[in-house]
């Protein structure tokens, strides 16, 4: 194929992947109460939600529509990625291609749910409750509210790579389990220092619950990288 030619199956594969992430975009919008009864599930019915923007309702009600039908399609997109580019691989470059992408996905996934049944209800349950006087009640407004799930489910379904792309960096001889574990203390204070700014509460005990999983990761890495 020419350059030309490739430039057109690219373009291709854009239009699929924004014809798909669409479709999943109306399903999502459409069925409204069922989907802003997940997005409202981790947050204590004491928590009141408030709007102060005349179109605030609307826009947030796309924007979830559009998360929603990005993570409906992601698998979509991922093979469309993987169908452009499998072509210029060798054999064994696509195995470990798929098996990338696929533990990727999973990993990301895990992250996102960790963060949705466990960090999410414990910061919002402290932020909600929180307050500097007696006198200051707190009315959280909605925009608010899905912005603090969309940046905690996006950073530690980041972290959760980490397994991924340990075993990716000891492929390339970057790292190996011997390193790993000689940096077992520094990557420790790293890991405390990273939960630390992405929970955005103070308390020790939420720290805990995002530090011991992510040092666990690191633990898993190490015996990924050795294999």
């Amino acid at each position: 194929m020419t350059f030309w030619d490739h430039l057109d199956e690219l373009r291709g594969v854009i239009v699929r992947c924004m014809v798909v992430t669409l479709l999943f975009m109306v399903v999502a919008f459409v069925f409204k109460d069922e989907v802003f009864a997940i997005v409202l599930y981790p947050k204590e019915d004491s928590l009141q939600l408030i709007n102060t923007a005349v179109t605030g309702q609307f826009v947030m009600h796309m924007m979830v529509s559009f998360y929603i039908g990005l993570i409906g399609a992601m698998p979509y997109i991922l093979y469309q990625i993987f169908h452009f580019i499998a072509p210029a691989l060798y054999q064994q470059e696509r195995r470990i291609a798929i098996h990338l992408v696929l533990s990727g996905y999973l990993m990301f996934a895990l992250g996102v749910a960790f963060s949705y049944f466990v960090i999410i209800p414990f910061t919002l349950r402290f932020l909600g409750n929180y307050q500097v006087s007696s006198e200051i009640g707190n009315l959280i407004s909605l925009e608010s509210y899905i912005d603090t799930i969309v940046m905690l489910s996006l950073m530690l379904g980041i972290v959760f790579e980490l397994p991924v792309v340990s075993w990716l960096l000891g492929r390339f001889g970057i790292v190996n389990a011997g390193l790993m574990r000689k940096f077992r203390r520094p990557a420790l204070l790293a890991i405390v220092i990273l939960s630390a700014i992405i929970t955005p509460t103070s308390d020790a005990f939420t720290l805990l619950l995002v530090s011991v999983p992510v040092y666990l990761l690191y633990e898993v890495s190490i015996l990924v990288v050795r294999k």
